[in-house]
């Protein structure tokens, strides 16, 4: 049997059930068939299915079947989607009629020939191998075992100009490479992907920076330009040089930045806290290890802005202030969300903190305690930003001792920050309506103000009971 999951076997038992009895020829195409050959399986599967015709009634009937959701995605097309909840999972299952007169030509309007093979439903439990059962008129097989990706026809680019980006995150996903006469397709076709919507631009690029391999993905994307159709922001960082603490112009620096954040995650692999933290969720299926891959990129893009030359030096003041807001307007185009935008923003903003605080032999209470207040949940995402980013600093005025101490300083606060939160913090001495109590003060910002000095003083050791908590609001309000 090549499908062995009993609850997904299930389903597919009442689509051919279904199918039988409306004596409808169903074929199972695309990435389902693309996995199973390779042996991968996604936690959230997902089906697609073509038929002659009638696919949006014959959708509509199963979802009343199996008890799903069910969506008319195209109605010209003839196109829905039903999603099953199974055992914590979500299964999707997409009806499509024909593109074409039959099979072979709908499959020519599929992306990519390892996409581009179908089955019929009535063998997929056959005892037989899934690769003798295959449909498979434009060799797919013979790509996935070569590890390449080829469109299926030339004018596919120009049907759906989103393909360009996903043709890159299946590289990504799974380390093959794109053939030489699909790249030239897309060289002539990248234009278009600015008539593509923002969410599904977002989705295919999160595919890519959800992987391991993001820098060598995006490398292939800038030789085409790619890049500059999603971000054209990053056009004038191109060529800008930075002075004699830097090797690479602005952009190159930010490409090489995105390489060191891969390789010390890497180094880190096995820090189960580390990982975790990187792991965790920050919006819809987006983790923090792919908002941190994208904030190595964007963390210098306010650069340009902020260039100028002063006694014959080359300086960017302020370029983390505008580079947080340059962000904002990328994050807004692409249709992240707030989560996403609180989380970039203290990468691009907070960048420079760490090396500020490693311009010191020993580092304070005072500011450690201010960087992880300031920083806040992106204390570790900043610091390992931070260490990336030295690592691609590498001109004639900077040293490797400088380096080596600034990584060192950047992992003893990684290590500080995890012990820190497993530690239960103290509840303050006193509060706002204490203050307003003893000092007859009235609601104001003030009151903020004040509790906030007493919390660094408590952090820090200088204030350890209600009376010294009291004496030094009192210093504090004066």
């Amino acid at each position: 049997m090549i499908f062995k999951d009993a609850a997904l076997r299930q389903l597919l038992v009442k689509t051919r059930h279904l199918a039988k009895n409306k004596r409808r020829k169903i074929y199972l195409v695309g990435g389902f068939l693309r996995d199973l050959l390779l042996k991968r399986r996604k936690p959230n599967p997902d089906f697609d299915f073509c038929l002659k015709k009638g696919a949006i009634a014959f959708g509509r009937a199963l979802s009343k079947i199996i008890g799903c959701g069910f969506v008319i995605l195209d109605k010209d097309r003839g196109y829905c989607r039903l999603v099953k909840k199974i055992d914590g999972s979500t299964c999707t299952l997409d009806f499509t009629d024909f593109r074409g007169a039959d099979l072979v030509e709908d499959l020519l309007h599929r992306d990519f020939t390892i996409n581009a093979m179908a089955m019929d439903l009535d063998n997929i439990f056959s005892d037989r191998p899934a690769g003798e059962l295959m449909i498979d008129p434009y060799s797919g097989r013979q790509d996935l075992e070569s590890g390449i990706i080829r469109i299926v026809h030339k004018k596919n680019f120009l049907d759906d100009p989103l393909r360009i980006l996903r043709a890159f995150s299946l590289s990504a996903i799974f380390g093959f490479k794109i053939d030489r006469q699909t790249l030239k397709l897309m060289q002539r076709d990248k234009k278009n992907i600015s008539a593509v919507s923002a969410e599904r631009i977002r989705d295919e690029l999160f595919k890519i920076l959800d992987t391991p391999k993001a820098f060598d993905c995006l490398i292939e994307m800038d030789k085409l330009k790619i890049l500059d159709v999603i971000i054209p922001e990053i056009k004038i960082m191109r060529g800008l040089k930075q002075g004699p603490y830097h090797h690479l112009d602005v952009w190159q620096h930010s490409l090489e930045t995105l390489r060191q954040t891969e390789i010390l995650i890497s180094e880190l692999k096995n820090s189960k806290e580390i990982q975790s933290y990187l792991d965790e969720i920050i919006s819809s299926d987006r983790k923090r290890r792919s908002i941190l891959k994208l904030g190595a990129i964007l963390h210098d893009i306010g650069k340009p802005a902020a260039l100028r030359h002063k006694a014959g030096k080359t300086i960017f003041h302020g370029h983390e202030r505008i580079g947080r807001d340059i962000s904002e307007e990328i994050i807004k185009r692409l249709k992240l969300s707030n989560d996403d935008w609180g989380v970039l923003s203290k990468m691009v903003f907070w960048h420079l903190r760490p090396g500020y605080l490693a311009d010191n032999q020993i580092v304070s209470r005072r500011a450690k305690f201010r960087y992880f207040r300031d920083a806040g949940s992106e204390s570790i995402s900043v610091l390992l930003l931070s260490i990336a980013d030295q690592r691609s600093t590498r001109g004639r005025l900077t040293s490797e001792g400088d380096r080596a101490h600034h990584e060192k300083i950047c992992l003893a606060l990684i290590r500080e920050h995890m012990r820190q939160a497993k530690i239960i913090k103290p509840r303050p001495f006193i509060n706002g309506d204490t203050l307003i109590r003893k000092f007859k003060l009235k609601p104001s910002p003030l009151i903020g103000k004040v509790l906030s000095e007493l919390e660094e003083l408590q952090a820090i050791g200088k204030v350890k009971s209600k009376e010294e908590a009291l004496r030094a609001a009192k210093k504090f309000i004066k």
